[in-house]
């Protein structure tokens, strides 16, 4: 029988109770897990589950609760027939965004290429300017309506770039909206500042870098506005020795570090990742041999974004297998954005894994829990059902976990449970 309990930990109260847990989906412990062990969910049958204050306090069986005193007010959630795993956390997002690009998205199906509409001003330039025009407070709370989507497909926690200011005053008005959503929303939002995101329309690029590195990393940086900073290594965006400046200036001023590495071109994105200690690189269609190699060698997580390639229709894809094989730490993310992934949903994410990418279904939750909690540094608070780690849980309406693939058009999720709040219940948002 699994206790996972310690002792110190029996005698306290319980305020919040998920009992009967069909296959409670637990993933043990607070490390991301690499090769084999990604298959391993350590599950419960019949599982309990409790907090209190929002915290996990207890898991395991009906036979062990005997320690805890449930408070007279405990809210209690029979799971009889159901599956419960931990909330989804969507790694790489750009939530915080102005403007439309469906006539673009229109122009990419009818096969023009994505760097052709960069040359023509659209691509993240279009967004550049309408996210520059828009208000704060619009920005606030079209962004809010977007975090509620991310609820309804089994997100807990998630990370934010900005990048689409690429001028000083738009890059802190995204990362102002982030941090106001972070206290108006019930969602973990950790923010990352991704200013080396493009060249700016109306800047010259040595001149955007100087300012970037001299100015605009060291005030985002007293304002603690982000905990990563993030670039784009790409032909036509920023070479590697420019990219380096970035991350050399965002480590020296404090800054944990990302990279968006290897989506178009190879330029050694993921070997710069892994040599600069950057939390991850993400993208990874075109990573090499070698960048694998370095990855697997090193703490940096390789961030998969399936939903691009199914968006864009492309056919080149990220060598997950390989990567899971050579034992890199494998994570997924939505990579939501207005041009290349407008997908707001970590639940369709797992799905796209497994039926694009080869991804088992094992691996596939494991990545987007504890190891995409690793991604974005919160792995010791989320991604997995352990005491003392927040009481995020998401429970589906089946008895089986394989059932959420196997049919995966229907939506068996049933509640998002947020620190110990119910915050969806059916289709009901509540908070």
């Amino acid at each position: 029988m699994l206790t996972f309990l310690k002792k110190e930990e029996k005698g306290m109260k319980i305020d919040f109770l998920v009992k009967n847990c069909s296959q409670l989906i637990t993933l043990f412990g607070d490390s991301p897990r690499r090769g084999e062990d990604m298959k391993d969910l350590k599950i419960i049958k019949d599982g309990f589950i409790g907090s209190y204050g929002g915290k996990i306090v207890f898991i395991g069986n009906e036979d062990m609760l005997k320690d805890y005193e449930i408070d007279e007010n405990a809210k209690i959630i029979d799971a009889t027939g159901k599956v419960c795993m931990p909330g989804l956390v969507d790694s790489h997002t750009h939530l915080p965004f102005g403007g439309d690009r469906s006539e673009e998205f229109k122009m990419k199906l009818d096969g023009v290429p994505y760097m052709e509409l960069q040359k023509r001003g659209m691509g993240i330039k279009s967004t550049v300017r309408a996210t520059r025009e828009i208000p704060l407070s619009e920005l606030i709370k079209i962004s809010q309506k977007r975090l509620d989507e991310s609820v309804k497909g089994g997100a807990t926690t998630i990370e934010a770039k900005s990048g689409y200011g690429l001028d000083l005053e738009t890059e802190i008005k995204q990362l102002e909206a982030i941090k106001t959503l972070n206290e108006l929303h019930p969602l973990d939002i950790i923010p990352t500042y991704l200013g080396g995101h493009d060249v700016p329309p109306d800047t010259g690029k040595e001149e955007y870098l100087e300012k970037l590195i001299n100015e605009f990393i060291p005030e985002i940086k007293k304002r603690n506005l982000a905990k990563f900073f993030d670039a784009f290594i790409e032909d036509g965006v920023y070479n590697r020795e420019e990219t380096e400046k970035m991350l050399k200036a965002a480590k020296e001023n404090g800054f944990e570090l990302k990279l968006h590495a290897d989506e178009f071109t190879n330029l050694g994105g993921a070997e710069l990742a892994a040599e600069y200690g950057a939390r991850s690189a993400e993208h990874l269609v075109r990573i090499s041999k070698t960048g694998i190699e370095a990855l697997s060698k090193s703490g940096t997580a390789a961030v998969i974004l399936p939903g691009v390639y199914f968006f864009l229709r492309e056919d080149k894809k990220p060598p997950v297998r390989e990567m899971i094989e050579r034992g890199v730490i494998v994570a997924l993310g939505s990579d939501y954005n207005p041009g290349s992934s407008h997908i707001n949903n970590m639940l369709f994410i797992m799905k796209l894994a497994v039926f694009l990418e080869g991804f088992s279904i094992e691996e596939a939750i494991t990545s987007a829990t504890i190891n995409a909690a690793y991604a974005i540094g919160m792995d010791k608070e989320v991604g997995s059902l352990v005491p003392g780690k927040k009481m995020d849980l998401i429970i589906f309406d089946t008895d089986s976990y394989i059932n959420i693939f196997y049919e995966p058009s229907k939506n068996y999720l049933k509640y998002v449970i947020k620190e110990g709040e119910i915050i969806l219940d059916g289709c009901e948002l509540i908070y």
